[in-house]
């Protein structure tokens, strides 16, 4: 029998019970439970047991408060039958290709995991809205949670959209795990500057098969805004609120996860979405142009650069320890208007000497790096620290990585990081 999780007092409960993890059951305790019985974590208590109910939420229920518990079924569940719906020739066609991540995963019943499961085909019939909006084709490039996406990833995503820039689709769609979605958008607005379709990073901040759920409503909303747009770029396209009644669309060099498990944990840091989708209007940001620049692809990275937050204490060895082990450049997230410590000094001009690119941003969450206003900020100038304006320490980091790929030499790098590429810096 399955118990996985459970140990001592709950364990003896459920096998004198005759009670496995993936039953159906119901539960006299407080009140009347029916629902299935889930796994626990390795180090939980014994005297809880765990049941979803139908509604979707998990509940824990004390097993010294319960009187009666018997078996409704043990059937396991079975495999849905995928219904794909039928193109529609008077629509236009939408390519949405899956990375992984939550918006393509589902909770294993028997097991309690929330795992990529999803393919993109799986999601675009999950969402029947989506085949009245668009004739989707769908395609898994990778299955993995986004912390496991590495610049090689970047790297493949933007060669297969690089083989669509000139193809049918009227834009693509990403569907990606949220923990660094940012980072991925920002690869792709570099490395794919000027790529003539709009593309929608979307995720969700719940599994598909939670009643809570945003990955439908965030689905619908991409579809319907790269079906009616006439703006070419890199979006990421996110609940705008707690409810549903509005979806954003960030530029993708201009966007953060601010919040860990909120349905609008993605903001665009210095002004407005670029877009907001409701019902079946597309509002645009009067202030947001997007760049028009010649499609000219530059699809490599080094991810040989080092993000640094300055803190009070901040050991000066790690910057001789960084240029030690090979990095080539170095983003400070520094103190309010772009400082560090004079502690940093002394390191910071070894590493300029041994040819390193070294920028400052701030870890504010919003305003610009100014280095003149203050004469700490003017010694690190002298020192050849390079401001980056208002760009998101982690935009920079991967504009760094994306400008090491591609630079002949460190100043074409130097270079490259003072320009404005894809509106990284905003007024």
């Amino acid at each position: 029998m399955s118990h996985t999780g459970y140990r001592g007092k709950s364990l003896e409960f459920l096998k004198k019970n005759k009670i496995e993890v993936g039953n159906l059951v119901k539960i006299q305790a407080d009140s009347t439970y029916s629902g299935i019985l889930m796994p626990r974590y390795e180090y939980s208590d014994d005297d809880h047991i765990v049941l979803k109910l139908k509604n979707g939420y998990n509940i824990g229920l004390e097993i010294g408060k319960i009187s009666h518990i018997e078996t409704e079924s043990r059937q396991s569940t079975k495999k849905e039958t995928i219904s794909h719906p039928q193109a529609d020739p008077k629509l236009p066609k939408i390519l949405l290709i899956s990375t992984g991540g939550t918006i393509a995963s589902r909770i294993d019943y028997r097991t309690g995991g929330v795992t990529p499961a999803l393919t993109a085909s799986e999601l675009n019939a999950s969402v029947p809205e989506l085949s009245k909006i668009a004739n989707i084709d769908t395609e898994v490039l990778f299955s993995e949670y986004s912390e496991n996406l590495l610049p090689e990833h970047w790297i493949k995503i933007a060669e297969r959209f690089e083989s669509c820039a000139r193809s049918e689709y009227k834009g693509i769609i990403v569907a990606h795990g949220t923990d660094t979605m940012q980072y991925t958008a920002a690869a792709l607005s570099f490395s794919l500057s000027g790529f003539p379709k709009p593309v929608a990073l979307v995720g969700s901040q719940r599994s598909s098969d939670r009643p809570s759920s945003d990955a439908a409503l965030n689905l619908i909303a991409a579809t319907k805004f790269l079906v009616k747009t006439d703006s070419n770029g890199i979006f990421v396209v996110m609940h705008n609120s707690t409810s549903d009644d509005e979806v954003a669309c960030h530029w993708g060099t201009r966007v953060r996860k601010n919040h860990t498990s909120r349905r609008n944990a993605f903001q665009t840091i210095g002004g407005s979405p670029a877009f907001i989708v409701k019902n079946d209007s597309i509002e645009k940001n009067p202030l947001f142009n997007a760049p028009q620049n010649a499609f000219a692809p530059k699809i490599n990275f080094n991810s040989k650069v080092m993000l640094m937050k300055y803190y009070p204490g901040l050991d000066p060895a790690l910057i001789d320890n960084a240029t030690n082990s090979g990095y080539k450049a170095v983003i400070f997230e520094g103190t309010g208007l772009g400082h560090v410590g004079k502690v940093m000094y002394e390191a910071i001009s070894r590493a300029k000497r041994k040819g390193l690119f070294i920028g400052m941003t701030s870890q504010c969450i919003d305003g610009i790096v100014r280095m003149t206003v203050y004469d700490s900020g003017r010694d690190l100038l002298n020192l050849g620290v390079i401001p980056l304006g208002n760009m998101i320490p982690e935009t920079a980091l991967v504009k760094a990585m994306w400008a090491l790929g591609n630079a002949r030499d460190i100043d074409e790098m130097e270079k490259m990081m003072r320009e404005n590429i894809s509106l990284e810096i905003s007024d």
